[in-house]
């Protein structure tokens, strides 16, 4: 019997590499999805399984009230995180930060670029979710607000732009993890295809072959 749960073992260790192998030409380099605030730790696993499925780099976390802890091993193991994101959280880099001045410190430090999902603001470039372009810069983060004020003054002001989805309903509003869900759908879409068609930023190196956007059905499965 041991020796039979052996094999086991380390076939399922083989198929977690084989996964992990398969996944990462398809992630989306130096993207990062920002949660400001959240109210909730429930909805902070609910972005991080949306970012971790859509192929997102990283997430960062303006957590000024300390819900979660700075180191990321300890935060892979929070129950509550590893729950709601149906383990995505092992599988993801999380960082927190304790303000939103310090995390776009912290970004543009590193020649990132944020742009803010919001409504309209007077004097900043505003676009619908389906007309923005999320290839313009190699570095880019896509900041979310808190859960019942939304993006805060301070990331408004420090931003490029505003991306708003349309809506068509009586309530013109969505939840994080719904809104954070089709907002990084449409930014990973355009950034993998760009990808896939050239190896650096301003569309230089054009490959001679695009790589594939999609993964085969026999690797999605691995």
């Amino acid at each position: 019997m041991p020796v039979v749960e052996g094999e086991e073992q380390k076939k399922s260790k083989r198929s977690v590499r084989e996964r992990a192998d398969a996944i990462k030409p398809f992630t989306c380099k130096n993207l990062i999805a920002v949660i400001e605030d959240p109210s909730d730790v429930k909805n902070i696993g609910t972005v991080i399984r949306n970012v971790n499925a859509l192929g997102v780099e990283k997430v960062y976390v303006v957590d000024p009230r300390k819900a979660l802890p700075d180191d990321w091993q300890e935060m892979r193991e929070k129950k509550s995180l590893s729950k709601t994101s149906v383990s995505a959280v092992k599988w993801s880099f999380v960082k927190r930060f304790d303000s939103t001045d310090d995390c776009l410190d912290h970004l543009e430090k590193n020649n990132f670029h944020s742009l803010v999902t919001s409504p309209h603001v007077k004097g900043k470039s505003n676009v619908y979710l389906h007309e923005g372009d999320y290839t313009e810069h190699a570095k880019l983060a896509v900041w979310f607000g808190n859960e019942k004020r939304g993006i805060s003054d301070r990331a408004v002001e420090r931003s490029d732009g505003c991306v708003a989805i349309p809506m068509f309903g009586m309530i013109e509003s969505l939840n994080l993890g719904t809104s954070s869900g089709i907002v990084l759908y449409e930014v990973t879409k355009q950034r993998r295809d760009y990808q896939s068609r050239y190896r650096k930023r301003d569309k230089r190196g054009e490959r001679a072959e695009p790589l594939p956007t999609v993964m085969p059905q026999e690797d999605a499965q691995t």
